[in-house]
C-alpha cells in the first residue's frame, strides 16, 4: 500500500462528548490505520442526553481549512458529516469542484442527532439532494434520511432497496442505506451501486450505547477506500469494526453512550 494512502478529510461537527462527529471520524480514522485532517462545520454542547446547542461556523472559514489542508497535506478521501445549512453546504461543494474533484467523496447526510435534534437546517434538505449528493461516491444514509431525501416510506430490506435505488438515481456512485432503524433480531444494511444491490447482515447488539454509529460506519468506509479497498471490501471491514466498537462500548453517560472506537488497538496497553 502506497505510504500516501489514507489520508481522510473530515468536514463534520464537533462532539463535545466525544462520541460522534468529528471526534468519532478521528478516532476512527487512526484506529484504522488512516491520516485524519479536518475542516470543523459547527460546535455542539452535547453528551449522551441530547444536544443542548449548537454554534455555526462561517462558511467562508470551513472553505479555508479545506482548502489549506488540500494544499498542503492532500488527501485521498473527503468525508463529510454534518453541514447543517445551505451556504455551508454550497461552500463545501465549491471547494470540492474547485480543487478535490478527482477524490472520492463519502457523504454521510447527517440530518438527526441520536437524541432527536435536528442537525440539518429544514431548507437545507433540497441543497444536499442537488448540490452534494451527485458529487459523492458513496453516501450513508440512515432510514430516517433516506425518508427525508426519497419522501418514501420504508419498513423493510425490500423497501430499503427501492429507497436506495432512488437516491442513487439522484447521482451518488454509490448508496449504502443503513437498517438500524427496523425492528428485528437481525441488522440488515444495503449497498446499492449501477451494478446491483448486496445485503449485509449481522446480529443485532441490544444496547444503548450506539451514538456516533453513523459517523464512525462512513469515517471507516472513507478510510478502507482510501487505503486502496473496493467498496464491498471497504464497507464489510467498516461493519466488523463499527460492531465491534459496539460490543466493546466502554459504558459511559446516562443516555446513548459512546462506542469503543480503539479497539483495533487495544493491544497496545498505556504505559505505567
Amino acid at each position: 500500500m502506497n505510504g500516501k494512502k489514507g489520508r481522510i478529510l473530515v468536514v463534520a461537527g464537533s462532539d463535545s462528548g466525544g462520541g460522534a462527529g468529528i471526534q468519532a471520524d478521528i478516532k476512527t480514522v487512526t484506529a484504522l490505520g488512516g491520516f485524519a485532517t479536518t475542516a470543523v462545520t459547527a460546535l455542539t454542547v452535547q453528551n449522551t442526553n441530547g444536544v443542548f446547542d449548537v454554534m455555526s461556523v462561517e462558511p467562508t472559514f470551513i472553505a479555508h481549512q479545506m482548502k489549506v489542508v488540500l494544499e498542503d497535506i492532500g488527501a485521498d478521501v473527503l468525508k463529510t458529516g454534518m453541514l447543517h445549512s445551505v451556504p455551508v453546504i454550497e461552500a463545501v461543494a465549491d471547494v470540492y469542484k474547485m480543487i478535490s474533484a478527482d477524490l472520492p467523496y463519502v457523504l454521510d447526510p447527517v440530518m438527526v442527532a441520536k437524541g432527536g435534534h435536528s442537525l440539518l437546517n429544514s431548507d437545507a434538505v433540497e441543497a444536499l439532494r442537488k448540490k452534494l449528493l451527485p458529487l459523492a461516491d458513496m453516501v450513508t444514509p440512515n432510514i430516517p434520511e433516506a425518508m427525508a431525501l426519497t419522501g418514501l416510506g420504508i419498513s423493510s430490506p425490500d423497501d430499503m432497496e427501492i429507497a436506495a435505488h432512488a437516491i442513487l438515481a439522484m447521482g451518488p456512485a454509490s448508496v449504502l442505506l443503513k437498517g438500524g432503524h427496523l425492528e428485528g433480531k437481525k441488522l440488515v444494511d444495503v449497498l446499492v451501486t449501477p451494478l446491483g444491490a448486496e445485503r449485509f447482515e449481522s446480529s443485532r447488539i441490544e444496547t444503548r450505547h450506539t451514538h456516533g454509529t453513523g459517523c464512525t460506519l462512513a469515517s471507516a468506509i472513507a478510510t478502507g477506500l482510501g487505503q486502496g479497498m473496493m467498496i464491498e471490501e471497504a464497507v464489510r471491514r467498516a461493519r466488523n469494526y463499527v460492531l465491534e466498537a459496539i460490543r466493546q462500548a466502554p459504558g459511559f453517560g446516562q443516555g446513548h453512550g459512546p462506542l469503543q472506537h480503539g479497539h483495533t488497538v487495544s493491544r497496545f496497553p498505556p504505559q505505567e
